[in-house]
């Protein structure tokens, strides 16, 4: 019904920085919030950030300051620019979508593949 493609991710130094972008496509009345999540090894899927279509923003407590979500709504798309990244910021990140499918008309969660962030020290 959607479907969430991220690009983006790769490798880079502490104190350095990357854009992660994201993608929606498939069959969508709407989409309500897109956002970011991450998981590291032997951790569980941590909240990062969130925007809704009117423009309202959200960030995790580890991450103001230094993480940036934009989101461009006629194209479907979300960014997460990444700033002073820090090792503990290594995870694979996944982008979120609540959206509204216009099969079901009513809002539900889809995730993409993930992407692969690494910051060593």
């Amino acid at each position: 019904q959607v479907q969430l493609v991220e690009s983006g991710g790769g490798s880079v130094q502490s104190g350095g920085s990357l854009r992660l972008s994201c993608a929606a496509s498939g069959s969508i009345f709407s989409i309500r919030t897109m956002g970011w999540y991450r998981q590291a090894p032997g951790k569980q899927r941590e909240f990062i950030a969130f925007r809704t279509s009117g423009g309202s923003t959200n960030y995790a407590d580890s991450v103001k300051g230094r993480f940036t979500i934009s989101r461009d709504n006629a194209k479907n798309t979300v960014d997460l620019q990444m700033n002073s990244l820090k090792p503990e910021d290594t995870a694979v990140y996944y982008c979120n979508a609540r959206a509204i499918p216009i099969t079901t008309q009513k809002p539900s969660d889809y995730w993409g593949q993930g992407t692969q962030v690494t910051v060593s020290s």
